[in-house]
């Protein structure tokens, strides 16, 4: 094997870890992180703040974890594309293209929760204006919701990247 194949699978290893971290992590957040939240027995403002917290903590993760998923994504989209210009004349370029596409949408999307949603709802429990509150949830759901599907969108996108390219 080649030092520029090992370099290759080297890269391709480290982001397979990173998707499996971002979006692993992601789904465990909402399937059991948050639905379990509600036995710990916690008033609302409480529940909240700690899940805020791990919210917080586990958004330290995900900026290096896209960081990384971007950088090592580019160097492996130059695996289908002899040329930039095969993003739009070739299959597999069109395929990493709409990936590209929908993983800049999901980067606002994740940006705009955590800016926005995040610390709203952590302020309007602690000032337990619950009606404020679940409005701001239903709609905070939603963009997770939106989240977790272009994450399962892009994975679903590799594997037809794969099998095109």
């Amino acid at each position: 094997m080649s030092a520029l194949a090992w370099i290759d699978a080297a890269v391709l290893a480290v982001h397979l870890v990173s998707a499996v971290l971002f979006v692993g992590g992601s789904l465990f957040f909402w399937l059991v992180v948050e639905p379990a939240s509600y036995a710990l027995g916690l008033d609302e403002a409480a529940r909240t703040a700690v899940i805020g917290r791990l919210a917080r903590r586990f958004g330290r993760i995900t900026t290096p974890l896209l960081v990384i998923l971007v950088g090592t994504g580019l160097y492996n989209a130059s695996w289908y594309l002899p040329s930039v210009g095969a993003l739009t004349t070739t299959v597999p370029g069109e395929v990493l293209l709409a990936k590209s596409v929908v993983v800049a949408g999901l980067i606002v999307l994740i940006y705009v929760h955590g800016a926005y949603y995040g610390p709203r709802i952590v302020r309007l429990a602690r000032e337990r204006r619950y009606d404020e509150l679940r409005a701001l949830r239903r709609r905070s759901r939603a963009v997770s919701f939106a989240n977790l599907a272009l994450m399962l969108v892009v994975l679903v996108l590799a594997v037809v990247l794969q099998s095109v390219g």
